[in-house]
């Protein structure tokens, strides 16, 4: 059975750090990807970042370029997600998701991914 757990969401001020992270199992994790998505109140859930675990190659959107990394620890079959100099409008659930590879025009498409973890909280306050 596939599972993917996120943990590490909170609170923090703007201009704060976070690294959330993604626990998998029940797949090969080191031959598939894991994408990061977000949803605000209101919002549609839009790709935030994705690595193919098959490859190391990384995908980014605009808004987040130069402030948050994705890495993949494959002897833990972990993917994290550090997040630095937060904005409130960072603020949503964020979800990471698997699927077999992503391109550069895949990456971000939610009807990409198979699977899904149930959400880590982040809230970034003013």
């Amino acid at each position: 059975e596939v599972q993917l757990v996120e943990s590490g969401g909170g609170l923090v001020q703007a201009g704060g750090s976070l690294r959330l992270s993604c626990a998998a199992s029940g797949f090969t994790f080191a031959d598939y990807a894991i994408g990061w998505f977000r949803q605000a109140p209101g919002k549609e859930r839009e790709g935030v970042s994705c690595i193919n675990n098959s490859d190391g190659t990384t995908f980014y959107a605009d808004s987040v370029k130069g402030r948050f990394t994705i890495s993949s620890d494959n002897a833990r079959n972990t993917v994290y997600l550090q997040m630095t100099s937060l904005k409130p409008e960072d603020t949503a659930v964020y979800f990471c998701a698997t699927t077999w590879y992503v391109s550069e025009s895949s990456w971000s498409l939610r009807s990409e991914f198979d699977f899904w973890g149930q959400g880590a909280q982040v809230t970034v306050s003013v």
